[in-house]
């Protein structure tokens, strides 16, 4: 996810954003607990990509 394409969302996409986001980290977290994740970097690379949400968020409310 590119920071750009961040930075051109209204806030409530992004908010949309951050809480899809965060749901697929909780299904990924469940597959990695039931044996069922495959690729386990996609965890880390969902992490910050919530992380740039969140602080693009922050950016445009202060």
């Amino acid at each position: 996810m590119k920071v750009s394409d961040l930075r051109n969302m209204s806030v409530d996409e992004l908010q949309k954003k951050d809480k899809d986001l965060i749901q697929e980290l909780f299904n990924l977290r469940f597959q990695l607990h039931t044996g069922r994740l495959e690729n386990t970097a996609k965890l880390s690379s969902l992490k910050k990509d919530i992380a740039r949400v969140k602080t693009i968020l922050q950016e445009m409310r202060g």
